[in-house]
């Protein structure tokens, strides 16, 4: 058993942070996967410290040489009466993020969650962050209902810059049994063949990057798919008014089929055709 009663995995170890010094690492390494320069950004190390000695869970993934590569850090919450944890961080360096690290660490914040008793684990993301998207709906088997407006407010990240920050709130319900289907498949997912006939509610325009349309309001079909493009960030770097243009009009999307009683249940990516959809699915 690794530290804090955590299953061993293959390398990277993954383990509990204890210490302020290790708290302190961590704070850098926000710095450096999200390029903050105001602190009023950064969650400090006295802050993360106290948080886990009152029931919060902050563990570190380590390489071979003992430097650590990435993070996850949650907090205790409740929702409806019922105790949770809110993950507010979850951080990898750049040269770790194609083997699978983020999946490796939320699964281990799974199982510290569950050996506290609670099921429940909840986070927020940006829906047009695609790969985000795909680990979170695919590898993890979230499900979405709400939609927040600007919720952090301006940030001094690069990654966050240029469009207000929009975001899902992700529900993990730890038990379900379609998020255990999710994290212990080992291959590509069957889904049922129904999905391929929803109708894209806002089918983009081609171009050297995608063009957002408008979208259609007005669906009653039982499952929608609402189509973002790939490679936001990139976009919000090098054509800030498109990606700001696709920030309004998904959100108009969301908050109305949200309001109607859709929830986010899947998600699809096609890399090569730069875009994704999400699946919505009348509850």
């Amino acid at each position: 058993m690794t530290a804090g009663g955590l299953a061993p995995m293959s390398a990277p170890l993954i383990r509990r942070l204890a210490t302020l010094e290790e708290c302190r690492k961590v704070v850098e390494l926000e710095k450096k996967v999200w390029g903050y320069t105001d602190a009023e950004d950064v969650v400090p190390a006295p802050v993360l410290i106290v948080s886990i000695k009152r029931g919060g869970v902050l563990l570190g993934a380590f390489d071979a040489s003992g430097d650590m590569t990435g993070f996850v850090y949650s907090m205790p919450g409740w929702k409806r009466r019922r105790p949770t944890q809110w993950s507010h961080m979850l951080g990898v360096v750049p040269d770790a993020r194609s083997g699978g690290l983020g999946r490796a660490l939320k699964l281990a914040q799974r199982e510290a969650a569950l050996a506290m008793g609670i099921d429940l684990v909840e986070w927020t993301y940006d829906p047009l962050q695609a790969l985000n998207a795909h680990l979170n709906f695919t590898k993890l088997g979230v499900v979405v209902a709400e939609y927040e407006e600007n919720i952090y407010g301006e940030s001094s990240s690069p990654l966050h810059r240029g469009s207000p920050t929009d975001r899902f709130v992700a529900e993990w319900n730890l038990r379900e049994p379609h998020v255990e289907r999710r994290i212990s498949a080992a291959g590509p997912l069957m889904r049922d063949a129904s999905v391929a006939s929803a109708p894209v509610v806002n089918p983009s325009k081609p171009g050297p990057w995608l063009e957002p349309t408008e979208g259609e309001l007005a669906h009653t079909s039982r499952r929608v798919l609402v189509e973002v493009p790939v490679g936001f960030s990139d976009m919000q770097a090098s054509e800030p008014d498109l990606a700001l243009s696709w920030r309004m009009s998904t959100r108009r999307i969301f908050e109305t089929y949200f309001s109607r009683g859709y929830r986010a249940v899947d998600f699809f990516l096609s890399r090569e055709a730069r875009r994704g959809h999400y699946l919505l699915a009348q509850k």
